[in-house]
């Protein structure tokens, strides 16, 4: 029989801003069983950099990695942000451990192709070591991922946080029963984005893709449900996209991904 695994996604505002992080960490301790946590962390990337004098780029809200940037997403990352959660949940009773994608080999990725535009050193994620991550879960081990990854070659790879969420649930749902939560700052998908609370409670993949021709789901929140469908076909038994009161389960707040209609 397998055993319950939540996979929590935090990026946006609730990952930069001490208070809203703490909530939410708070939060993720009272997880009951297994869990991980993945986190972004572009604002403190952009902040650092610019104190650096280097200059983020963006497309489509993705960023263009050169080699001073991921130099910089590298320390923030895996470092700076990494760490803090770390003893943050150190505090909160949590045996918590920092990887990169290039700790334990746990995700290997390769360069993004140059078609369009040159994303510089991106990764796209090609290998998940479940077994290395499995042992970690199964001592009772907490593990808090940053959005890097590696080529096996000596190079790291900066990496979508969300697709590193889903890499790892879909990769994690042979052996365990995975519920992946996208948590960010708004309380979930939004049929109006001026409206916060117009959120669609339940999204199934053909109303995603009408949403998607309509406009009414655009820009940075494609990505997100993107990989949130992914993980759905690899056996991910339930996804979450919601904010951190969506994360004590006791919010109705939020949107359940589904692939075909109930």
């Amino acid at each position: 029989m397998q055993t319950r695994l939540t996979i929590v996604k935090v990026g946006g505002k609730v990952v930069e801003e001490p208070e809203s992080l703490a909530e939410l960490l708070n939060d993720f301790s009272k997880i009951v069983g297994n869990k991980i946590l993945v986190h972004g962390g572009g604002r403190s990337a952009t902040a650092i950099a610019a104190k650096m004098g280097i200059e983020s780029k963006m497309v489509d809200g993705r960023r263009i990695t050169d080699k001073d940037t991921l130099d910089v997403v590298t320390m923030v990352y895996g470092g700076l942000v990494n760490k803090n959660i770390v003893a943050q949940l150190q505090s909160r009773n949590i045996n918590a451990i920092g990887l990169s994608g290039a700790d334990l080999d746990l995700i290997r990725a390769v360069k993004r192709p140059v078609k369009d535009i040159d994303y510089g050193y991106v990764g796209d994620v090609k290998y998940v070591n479940c077994e290395q991550i499995e042992q970690l879960i199964n001592a009772g081990v907490t593990p808090v991922v940053a959005p890097l990854s590696h080529d096996g070659k000596g190079q790291m790879l900066n990496t979508n946080a969300d697709t590193i969420a889903s890499e790892l649930a879909g990769a994690l749902a042979r052996s365990f029963k995975v519920q992946l939560i996208f948590c960010f700052e708004k309380k979930g998908v939004l049929a109006n984005p001026e409206d916060e609370n117009s959120v669609i409670s339940e999204l199934n993949m053909p109303t995603y893709e009408m949403h998607k021709k309509s406009g009414v789901i655009n820009a940075g929140m494609i990505p997100k449900l993107d990989n949130g469908f992914t993980a759905l076909t690899r056996g991910v038994q339930e996804v979450l996209i919601t904010d951190v009161d969506g994360l004590k389960f006791k919010s109705s707040t939020g949107t359940r991904l589904s692939l075909e209609d109930n």
